[in-house]
């Protein structure tokens, strides 16, 4: 259980290291903006914003794989329900898939880190 958590935890930081990078360096490829229904105009307006929240995604990221790799229960689960609260609130205010590309996985991980803490206990 303590490698199938630890794995968990790791792919959702791995999955916000991948937002980090397309929000601080891909923003502006036709490819990333299109698909969230951008004009190159409207995406080049909101470029510095995408991209400071490209570097927020970073941060957690950090955290993520941090708490992934040393095994605090708290880092977890703090930062995973990080996560959790920024998709429910992105999918209200962008796109709701954000709750499957977030929320979802941040909430497997947490229940699995959860299940796992239970267990040490009994």
């Amino acid at each position: 259980m303590k490698t199938v958590t630890t794995i968990a935890v790791a792919i959702v930081g791995v999955i916000h290291v991948a937002i980090a990078m397309v929000e601080m360096f891909f923003w502006e490829t036709p490819f990333i903006y299109e698909r969230l229904g951008f004009t190159p105009d409207i995406a080049h307006q909101v470029a510095p914003i995408v991209n400071n929240a490209g570097l927020y995604n970073a941060f957690m990221a950090a955290g993520l794989l941090w708490g992934a790799f040393n095994q605090n229960r708290s880092i977890r689960l703090f930062f995973l329900v990080c996560v959790i609260v920024a998709g429910l609130y992105g999918a209200v205010t962008l796109k709701p898939t954000t709750l499957v590309l977030q929320t979802l996985p941040a909430t497997i991980a947490l229940i699995l880190v959860w299940q796992a803490h239970s267990q040490f206990k009994l």
